[in-house]
């Protein structure tokens, strides 16, 4: 089984080749032009995919030396994101497809970032508790195979992702922010400035009051010191991020208790931040917890994750028609 794999959900055009589960190229071309907007423009996203989609697919062949006459499947995202980046990976993995007579498989972004972990060793097994935090979500997935994955806790509001850039937007850094505040809490004390823990009923998250509360310090305090963001910046991204990693550590340790697993993985764009990968290993440490965190690589948006959730529905033998559009608010089933 060669596969070919295409991600276009948001401001990454990326494509995979897999072969019989082995991923042999991944190439990701990234758009830096929303870094001047301060966040992601949805129509400069769709041009870039549309300049991009071409040079990036014949990479990844290229690059995992197949030809395209060679391959046996096309696997593309199909939602959740935005509509039309969406639209341009949908329209040229059918376009492929029909051209070389191929069958075409449709898949879940938000499921593919879970199933990245069973990109290389070691893997999870079924079932397992998977933490998935991105700029966009924030959930706690009980996963129970490749294909049957239940959605246990999630955000009633923002993203943790949402919380990292827009408070880096506060004080003044520049898009991507999430990055940037894990630099800088490096070097901070996580203990200077004390947030308050947001908190929500059951496994559910909740983001929005902590950056009013952020939003409300950083205000108090430059009244009296105009110069009080810069003088302590390390300091605060230390605290922030300190913060939003409680909150969603506190969440992890219920879930596990309620499912009484052993096994916790964490995935999506924030699972690079080096808080979070730190925080969850002392606490797998403490409960005797297996923690499974995939490579940097596999964390932000790629199609070698969209490739591995492909694989397995190749193997089950589902696929979809040519009719299929894009869904930006797709649900995990």
């Amino acid at each position: 089984m060669n596969l070919l794999a295409i991600e276009s959900s948001c401001d990454e055009t990326s494509a995979a080749i897999m072969v019989n589960g082995e991923l042999r190229s991944n190439i990701v071309s990234t758009q830096l032009i929303h870094t001047q907007w301060g966040g992601v423009v949805p129509e400069l996203a769709s041009r870039a995919h549309q300049k991009s989609i071409i040079p990036v697919v014949s990479e990844a062949l290229q690059k995992a030396n197949i030809n395209k006459n060679e391959l046996n499947a096309i696997a593309f995202t199909r939602g959740p994101g935005l509509l039309g980046a969406l639209l341009i990976g949908t329209s040229f993995a059918k376009a492929l497809a029909l051209s070389l007579d191929i069958p075409l498989i449709e898949v879940n972004h938000m499921e593919a970032h879970v199933l990245a972990h069973f990109i290389e060793d070691p893997k999870p097994r079924f079932p397992f508790l998977c933490l998935t935090v991105s700029g966009g979500h924030t959930q706690l997935v009980w996963v129970k195979s490749p294909l049957e994955m239940e959605v246990i806790g999630e955000t009633q509001d923002d993203a943790v992702g949402e919380a990292f850039d827009k408070t880096a937007k506060l004080i003044g850094l520049p898009y991507p922010g999430g990055p940037m505040i894990d630099k800088l809490a490096r070097e901070g004390n996580p203990n200077r400035f004390p947030f308050p823990l947001g908190e929500m009923p059951g496994l559910d998250f909740s983001f929005s009051g902590i950056k009013t509360s952020i939003l409300y310090f950083l205000q108090k305090e430059q009244k009296n010191n105009p110069q009080f963001i810069e003088e302590n910046k390390a300091d605060i991204c230390a605290s922030v991020q300190k913060t939003l990693i409680d909150m969603l550590l506190r969440k992890v340790k219920k879930a596990m208790k309620e499912k009484n697993c052993q096994q916790i993985a964490i995935a999506g764009g924030v699972a690079a931040n080096s808080g979070l990968r730190n925080g969850i290993q002392e606490l797998g440490a403490q409960q005797n917890w297996e923690v499974l965190i995939p490579a940097f690589s596999y964390c932000t948006d790629n199609a070698g994750m969209i490739a591995m959730a492909g694989h397995f529905k190749a193997e089950a033998g589902i696929f979809c028609g040519q009719d299929v559009s894009p869904l930006p608010r797709m649900a995990m089933k």
